[in-house]
């Protein structure tokens, strides 16, 4: 495997290696993309391991891919995942004939990670990476808000119909337009409104006098 000592080949087959294993990470591939993301990286550790590199950075390379698998199963916020990732890299590198054949290699192991996520245009995708997608609730406490701000500040803010409500339509706040809703009721066009309550961004309003009479109640 003498073609192996060329940069520019170890470069395609790690590329090629990082590829298929991420994609049978990424997806459902039957095992294919396992058989050949590990023929090609074994390829490359079996010749390249012949010099002062130790078989520890194979270990070093298989812990990396464990970090990533259980950041996909246990974690999901991708901080374990990173440091699999930066030690396979590392594992990667340490065997390279020079310094140059490394930086390519770490470069065909970004690109190749990077490439894989093509697969999941094509392929199903694994469930043990759900999680990192849709699968969390979207709540306050995790930083997330389903309701707009500046609509919340509407509530008990008057302005005025621009088009009749039944029960949607136009209103105007403060010479801002907004989409609303009378909850049922017909309010003509030009009436003065007054914002009862905001629901994601349904605005619900009523006309003044009903929202006066509504509060004496």
């Amino acid at each position: 495997m003498e073609w192996l000592d060329s940069a520019s080949i170890g470069f395609i087959v790690i590329f090629l290696g990082t590829l298929f294993l991420f994609g049978e990470l990424l997806v459902k591939a039957r095992g294919l993309f396992a058989l050949l993301g590990v023929g090609l990286t074994a390829a490359y550790f079996l010749y390249h391991l012949t010099g002062d590199a130790g078989f520890w950075v194979v270990i070093l390379y298989l812990i990396g891919i464990a970090l990533i698998i259980l950041d996909g199963k246990l974690f999901s916020d991708g901080t374990v995942g990173l440091i699999g990732v930066i030690l396979m890299v590392v594992g990667l590198a340490i065997p390279a004939p020079n310094l140059v054949y490394g930086i390519l290699v770490g470069m065909a192991f970004i690109l190749g990670a990077l490439s894989s996520l093509f697969f999941l245009k094509v392929f199903t995708r694994r469930q043990m990476w759900a999680k990192l997608t849709f699968k969390d609730r979207l709540t306050s406490d995790r930083g997330y808000n389903s309701i707009n701000e500046s609509y919340k500040d509407l509530v008990g803010k008057k302005g005025k119909t621009l088009s009749s409500l039944r029960p949607t339509g136009t209103i105007v706040i403060e010479s801002q337009p907004y989409s609303a809703t009378s909850g049922g009721q017909w309010i003509e066009q030009e009436k003065e409104i007054e914002v009862l309550s905001v629901d994601g961004t349904r605005i619900l309003v009523a006309k003044v006098e009903q929202s006066e009479a509504t509060k004496e109640e």
